[in-house]
């Protein structure tokens, strides 16, 4: 092999002249013995990854499951599901239809497990078989709820069945259940009640407020998952005032894209948008941070719409203008300032969802105890109309 010694100042080794066949044995092997080297390396590194993302078993004796789960139609799918299958000493009784979801119907009625005892429940159902171009989509939501359903303040998986029709998903229903008509039923309560779900006050709303934060929170920092559609009536209620954050379907929408380019969902309503979400489109935590803020007037003014006095669509331009919500009534100056942090134009000048929970917990002594009371009854038609939720 000729090389010619070249007075190139770009080359860092300048190459004598090979004199004998040594160098021709030599320099392919160690070329080879390289190449070797980093494809063993490769195939640790991949399975590595492989047994970093088996399924695990999660606090709590939740499995877990990984978000990047195989299909239902692999060995893996199935085992990643498999724990979460309905055991046949459980009994779904007493079932009966509530409304139409994306996949089919959804009812309402009560579990009854294995040591007798009962818990409500809703079933969302495939409609139909498992032929339908949804069943793979239903599958994926699933292992979905598998994955992000493992903490206190989201929404409880209980099972599925996919291993014979009709395939489903069993949720805890809580109760008294949605927030926003929790809230509708304290307008006309008894304001001498011991009753904790009845007498709600300023301090409620922070107790609340804290567990929905948490939620979001946890959804953030353990899953990178942005919720989308932060509003009382994704809220579960349950006893002594726990919560639980629900509706994650435009969170399962969005976790396969760019965390800063998930797309609008076209059932968000307007006025719990954040205005980057308005105007382009642009959804990260600090989008459902505002969305919070509403919450907050939700939960002062025992389900008030936001904006009451606007039309959706003039919501953005009175934002633009520094338009904001008036401090409701019975609204202590913390729990405003809150609302305000929130509802920063800049989604950088926001808080995290970890300073909210901290600053709920700082300012709960100064919260006021006095029971919530609003007079007016709510009418739902004039609710929608006012929230911008009539199509």
């Amino acid at each position: 092999m000729d090389t010619t010694c070249r007075n190139d100042t770009s080359l860092p080794v300048c190459y004598e002249e090979s004199s004998g066949p040594l160098a021709v044995i030599i320099i392919p092997s160690l070329l080879a013995l390289s190449t070797v080297s980093v494809v063993i390396l490769i195939f640790c590194s991949l399975n590595k990854q492989r047994g970093q993302s088996s399924p695990s078993h999660a606090t709590n004796g939740q499995p877990s499951v990984p978000l990047s789960a195989a299909p239902l139609s692999t060995p893996r799918g199935r085992q990643d599901l498999c724990p979460w299958e309905i055991p046949e000493e459980c009994v779904l009784e007493g079932l009966e239809f509530w409304q139409t979801g994306r996949y089919g119907p959804i009812c309402k009625g009560l579990l009854r497990k294995r040591d007798g005892s009962s818990s409500a429940v809703v079933v969302k159902s495939l409609r139909d078989g498992p032929d339908r171009p949804e069943a793979g989509e239903f599958v994926e939501w699933l292992l979905f709820h598998a994955t992000v359903c493992r903490h206190e303040n989201v929404v409880r998986m209980w099972h599925c069945q996919t291993r014979r029709l009709p395939m489903y998903l069993v949720l805890d229903a809580y109760s008294p259940g949605n927030l926003l008509h929790f809230l509708w039923t304290l307008r006309t309560g008894d304001p001498n009640t011991a009753d904790p779900l009845q007498n709600f006050s300023e301090r409620s709303v922070f107790l609340v407020a804290k567990q929905v934060a948490a939620g979001l929170d946890y959804l953030m920092s353990e899953h990178r998952l942005v919720h989308g559609d932060v509003a009382a009536r994704n809220i579960l209620i349950g006893p002594g005032l726990s919560a639980r954050v629900s509706g994650l379907g435009v969170a399962f929408e969005g976790r396969k894209m760019d965390p800063a380019l998930r797309p609008r969902a076209a059932g968000v309503p307007l006025k719990w948008q954040a205005p980057e979400r308005i105007r382009a489109q642009l959804s990260i935590d600090r989008s459902d941070v505002w969305s919070f803020g509403v919450l907050l007037y939700e939960l002062v003014t025992l389900g008030a719409p936001p904006y009451p006095e606007l039309e959706p669509l003039s919501v953005l331009p009175k934002l633009q203008a520094s338009h904001r919500m008036k401090r409701p009534g019975d609204c202590g100056g913390p729990l405003y300032d809150l609302m305000k942090y929130c509802w920063m134009w800049s989604f950088k000048d926001r808080p995290a969802f970890s300073a909210v929970v901290k600053l709920l917990e700082a300012s709960l002594h100064l919260a006021a105890t006095k029971p919530l009371r609003v007079p007016e009854v709510v009418d739902i038609f004039d609710y929608n109309r006012k929230a911008g939720l009539l199509s």
